[in-house]
């Protein structure tokens, strides 16, 4: 059976926080507060696109993207994360489903790109490319991929929205 794909609605932010933070439980990567992320962005209306995987209306997976901002001021740039899905229902393309939704939205509201922090390996199925060179300060640099929407490649360092960094 395959995902549905649809945007967030209020009634279903226990569930994504309950996604969350199982998807990531056991990730030896994880922060501990990617659950935590989802939340701020929310409540700092920062929240751009929020997608969610659902099976027989279950909630199985999760997409946030938030607005990004770069050196060179060029705009709009977007930030996929944290996706999550179940553990029982990851390797089922549901996460695949859930970013390849995600990047059509906001290529489609005219994103320049979309930055991440992630697994090369994966990523670059999605069209992301490594981007050390605009890694954000303080982040690991050989982790740091981009997708562009357009022929312009960036200048400078990426930041990600101040959600991802606690409540300072």
């Amino acid at each position: 059976m395959q995902a549905l794909i649809r945007k967030e609605v209020d009634n279903d932010q226990a569930a994504i926080r309950s996604v969350t933070e199982i998807a990531f439980r056991d990730m030896p990567y994880a922060g501990g507060d990617e659950q935590d992320v989802v939340d701020r962005l929310r409540s700092r209306k920062a929240l751009s696109l929020s997608l969610v995987a659902t099976l027989d209306h279950d909630i199985v997976g999760h997409i946030a993207f938030s607005p990004a901002r770069i050196a060179d001021n060029t705009w709009p740039w977007f930030a996929l994360g944290p996706v999550s899905v179940l553990p029982e229902r990851q390797r089922r393309g549901v996460g695949s489903a859930l970013i390849a939704a995600g990047l059509a939205d906001i290529e489609q509201r005219g994103a320049l790109g979309c930055i991440l922090m992630g697994n090369p390996d994966y990523y670059r199925r999605f069209g992301f490319e490594l981007a050390p060179a605009n890694a954000p300060d303080g982040e690991p640099a050989e982790y740091f991929m981009l997708k562009l929407f357009t022929a312009t490649r960036p200048t400078g360092a990426f930041r990600f929205h101040e959600a991802f960094y606690g409540d300072g």
